[in-house]
């Protein structure tokens, strides 16, 4: 299973960013996933307690969010929301288009609580 070792190497990293602001655990993480990523976001989400288990991330509420992708139609140079089975452009229908973004597989905050606070 992928996610499972995505997990891994998430938590990983962040028990290290833990231990270096000398946290006692980690309440939360969020993370933004890109349609791109080729992250499957239930099996990650299902993974990243058994992760976890055992680390200063044990217990941690686990926020996934959208990582948008857009597309720059080559012919008429609109910018659009890219819908992840149908890569067209919105504005005039062409399908010579430009994928920006997508591929996003990013840690966007980590929530922590610090010893004695």
């Amino acid at each position: 299973m992928h996610e499972l070792s995505l997990a891994q190497s998430l938590i990983e990293q962040v028990v290290a960013a833990a231990a270096a602001e000398n946290a006692a655990r980690v309440l939360r993480v969020v993370v933004a996933v890109g349609p791109y990523s080729g992250v499957e976001k239930s099996a990650f989400e299902f993974a990243f307690p058994f992760a976890a288990d055992g680390t200063s991330a044990e217990g941690a509420e686990l926020v996934i969010e959208d990582a948008p992708a857009s597309i720059v139609c080559d012919l008429c140079h609109t910018t659009t929301r890219a819908h992840p089975t149908q890569l067209v452009c919105t504005q005039c229908g062409s399908d010579r288009v430009d994928l920006k973004g997508g591929h996003t597989f990013l840690v966007r905050e980590i929530e922590l609580e610090i010893k004695g606070g």
